[in-house]
């Protein structure tokens, strides 16, 4: 199997909203187990949140391309201080569960390595325990630090409350 994973650009963020958002909500993130359709409504993400990302200085979006050309994956890291923070790691329902999740995880591990950061931080939604689990498989650990979920329909309507758990995996130097 033929990829690449490459900064995304202003052309992509189309796509990218696509993605993101059938990865995560309504029926058609149902066809993987990164759906939260049964914790949010609405979207996941705009085009408008993609543009300020892209054009960040402190923050990159890695886009995953199939063998097809196609975007499959993408993660959303932005670094703060010596730390990397990743979000957004998305894979398409259909195409999960054969490694683009982790090689999206290894390419930004690389990308903080690369930029001298000490660790990767992330927020996880505490009631998903099994992305939870599958991050601390990959060497990330609960930090106990616990974040309020976003009060605003940019980030969807929680069905029940919600709060982040923040993890973090601190990288050789």
């Amino acid at each position: 199997m033929s990829y690449k994973i490459t900064p995304a650009v202003i052309e992509d963020i189309p796509a990218l909203v696509s993605l993101v958002n059938r990865a995560y909500r309504g029926e058609a993130s149902k066809k993987g187990w990164t759906t939260e359709a049964d914790l949010l409504d609405g979207i996941r993400t705009d085009e408008a949140s993609l543009y300020i990302i892209i054009n960040k200085p402190s923050a990159v979006i890695f886009k995953y391309l199939n063998e097809k050309n196609e975007i499959t994956g993408c993660v959303y890291l932005e670094k703060n201080k010596d730390e990397l923070y990743l979000g957004m790691l998305s894979v398409s329902p259909e195409a999960q569960a054969q490694g683009i999740g982790k090689q999206l995880m290894k390419a930004s591990e690389d990308y903080a390595q690369h930029h001298k950061l000490k660790a990767v931080v992330m927020t996880v939604i505490s009631v998903r325990t099994e992305l939870i689990e599958w991050y601390e498989r990959r060497g990330y650990k609960p930090t106990g630090q616990i974040k309020p979920f976003p009060n605003d329909k940019k980030s969807g309507v929680p069905a029940q409350p919600l709060q982040f758990v923040v993890m973090k995996k601190l990288l050789k130097q």
